[in-house]
């Protein structure tokens, strides 16, 4: 009898916690049309491949520009409420940093840049930094 309440107990603090930290929000394509920004993720089953770079697997997400093939790759994703903590590597792997994704709204996200290297992609032939804090929408 102990087992079965304990059992269930445990059933029911597993869907409290699934409720609390719904993935589902954190499995979209968002765009930034200020800076042509994609952020790609799926922090649920961590089902992302990143186009024509294969040899990474399936990761949580990345973020990349249209028209180049340069991206950051997020490694990690822990979701808390309506906020991810993300750690991510550039695509050669020698410059990382971290940063949080939080879901403002159905279909807008805040990506802000906490610590690390400096978050730029090449644009046009230079090297672009971009703010500390962007806003991303749904596609």
């Amino acid at each position: 009898m102990n087992k079965l309440i304990a059992i269930a107990l445990l059933g029911l603090s597993s869907l409290a916690l699934r409720a609390q930290t719904n993935c589902d929000d954190f499995r979209a394509n968002l765009y930034n049309s200020d800076y042509q920004l994609l952020l790609h993720i799926d922090f649920c089953d961590e089902s992302i491949t990143i186009p024509g770079q294969d040899l990474y697997g399936q990761v949580p997400g990345y973020v990349g520009k249209k028209n180049n093939s340069y991206c950051w790759i997020i490694t990690s994703a822990e979701v808390k409420d309506k906020t991810a903590h993300l750690s991510l590597i550039n695509d050669y792997g020698s410059e990382d940093f971290t940063a949080t994704l939080t879901q403002k709204n159905d279909s807008v996200y805040i990506f802000q840049y906490t610590d690390g290297s400096t978050f730029k992609m090449p644009n046009n032939g230079k090297w672009q930094k971009y703010p500390k804090k962007l806003e991303f929408k749904r596609q």
